[in-house]
């Protein structure tokens, strides 16, 4: 939990800081040495003021550079370089944004003889997902489906959807399906306190 409240409050310092300046922070040498080792992660933005709606997601899926460096590229490009959205400004991300930081296990690929058995293989608040097939890709982190209320099959259709394909493209040969878990950590409030997010799915 520690490391999970450093990286909510690194998120936040280093959007800050790079609002205000154009700068990417780096990490202080006396992060823990948990917070150095490589992992997937992703910061995800929330606008509190509108039932915590949707502000910027970006990440790295693969565990391609120490937790805090991700965390802090992660961060930026939620604020400022997600394509569907315009750049949060200063002001609005001191008032009205909460940070949500994911912390990724390596994509495993789900081995199936049918297609039609990934529905039973995906478990809605254990599994994210990333949907491959050719140049397309996917991904939908674990909370998403929990967010949303979708069962097993709606979860990979919109991953489907989100890698540009087809809703059934899952079905199709040659689409390759792989799970992840996280950790989530989010802001109560704007710069308040941290905590463990739930994934257990609600009763409908």
């Amino acid at each position: 939990m520690k490391e999970g409240e450093l990286l909510v409050k690194l998120s936040r310092e280093a959007i800050i800081t790079y609002l205000s300046s154009r700068k990417e922070m780096s990490p202080s040498p006396d992060i823990p040495t948990q917070l150095k080792e490589k992992s997937g992660v992703f910061v995800t933005l929330s606008n509190i003021k509108k039932g915590r709606s949707l502000r910027g997601c970006i990440g790295f899926p693969l565990p391609q550079m120490p937790m805090a460096q991700a965390t802090i590229r992660s961060a930026i490009e939620a604020a400022t370089g997600d394509p569907r959205f315009d750049p949060i400004t200063l002001d609005e991300f001191k008032n009205r944004i909460v940070v949500e930081v994911s912390v990724l296990t390596r994509p495993t690929i789900i081995h199936v003889k049918n297609p039609k058995e990934y529905v039973e293989q995906i478990v809605v608040g254990r599994d994210g997902l990333v949907i491959e097939r050719g140049p397309f890709q996917g991904l939908l982190l674990p909370q998403v489906p929990v967010e949303h209320r979708w069962d097993a099959e709606e979860f990979i259709c919109q991953c489907c959807i989100k890698a540009g394909l087809q809703p059934d493209a899952w079905l199709v040969s040659g689409t390759q399906v792989y799970s992840f878990q996280a950790i989530v950590f989010e802001e109560e409030t704007p710069n308040g306190p941290v905590r463990i997010k739930s994934l257990t799915p609600e009763d409908k």
